[in-house]
């Protein structure tokens, strides 16, 4: 089952020319995540031409402009396709103002369920089939949330030779046996699935921060990512600036990653609209210098999330 992350605008504050504002799209087989709306997000989707009418989810970090403008555009796009399935957004509190104002001052025609749900503490926000998502508290000039992406974990390698050995035939009950399931044997004896299957194996895991203040919370929470995505707005010459935004630069988000253990990369998104494509390296030399699987993300990047056995 493929996963695959998509940056659709990595900046922040105001749209560039080459760079929209955040925006992140996972895709878990053919079902989309979105987390976070900037400007611009409508054209990285077209760019890339992926399905917005398959996003399920939005996800939400908080509702400042450079995070949400994108939103309203999504939903009256999404109108002039076919969609049977529900529109799920979750987010902080007044999401729900945001989204209803909007349909009302914009006079949009929806044809579809929209469903919103407002968060105001960490815990399970989203559940699908073998997949949750969790959000916690991030610190912010407003409420504000990271999120969670993890699958479940999966049985361990089927080892077909065990399963003959044991005298199970090669057919159904192979795949009750891979399935967790206790079969009979031809001579009638219980054959688990322990004696033929390798040790479990772990599903994968995509972490999202954005706007916040570092602090070492958020490691445990985004701890063994295959993908990381978090802010890394400004170089630690202004790390002043940076926290009194309640912001944080490379390093600290380099930090953070390194701290929180097993993060397989670290994509740094929402930059400065100040730093040009040439001093963004400034920023990476940073970060690397702490955790050196770090990574600028760029618009319209795409980065596969493979399992790690």
């Amino acid at each position: 089952m493929n996963l695959e992350a998509f940056i659709l605008g990595s900046g922040g504050m105001m749209p560039l020319p080459n760079r929209h504002l955040t925006s992140v799209l996972l895709r878990r087989e053919g079902e989309l995540f979105l987390f976070d709306g900037g400007e611009g997000t409508q054209v990285s989707l077209r760019r890339l031409n992926l399905r917005w009418k398959k996003i399920s989810v939005i996800f939400v970090s908080h509702t400042h402009a450079d995070h949400v403008t994108g939103i309203p555009g999504l939903l009256m796009l999404s109108s002039q396709v076919d969609r049977n399935d529900p529109l799920y957004i979750i987010g902080p509190p007044r999401i729900a103002d945001y989204i209803e104002t909007n349909r009302r001052i914009l006079d949009m025609y929806i044809n579809y369920e929209i469903i919103i749900k407002e968060i105001t503490g960490p815990g399970l926000v989203y559940a699908g089939e073998g997949f949750h998502v969790r959000c916690f508290p991030l610190r912010h000039g407003k409420p504000c949330f990271g999120y969670a992406f993890e699958e479940e974990g999966r049985p361990g390698e089927f080892h077909p030779e065990k399963a003959e050995a044991l005298g199970v035939p090669r057919g159904p009950l192979w795949a009750r046996l891979q399935s967790g399931e206790t079969v009979k044997a031809a001579d009638g004896k219980d054959v688990h699935p322990g004696e033929v299957l390798g040790p479990p194996r772990s599903g994968r895991k995509f972490s999202f921060v954005t706007d916040s203040l570092a602090f070492p919370e958020i490691a445990k929470e985004v701890s063994g990512s295959d993908l990381f995505v978090c802010e890394g707005m400004f170089e630690r010459e202004l790390a002043e600036d940076a926290r009194s935004k309640k912001h944080m630069t490379a390093e600290d988000a380099a930090r953070i990653a390194a701290m929180a253990g097993g993060i397989k990369k670290l994509a740094l998104i929402h930059y400065s609209p100040r730093y040009t494509e040439y001093n963004l390296k400034q920023l990476l030399r940073e970060a690397r210098a702490v955790f050196p699987d770090t990574e600028l993300s760029r618009d319209r990047a795409v980065y596969p999330i493979d399992f790690a056995d």
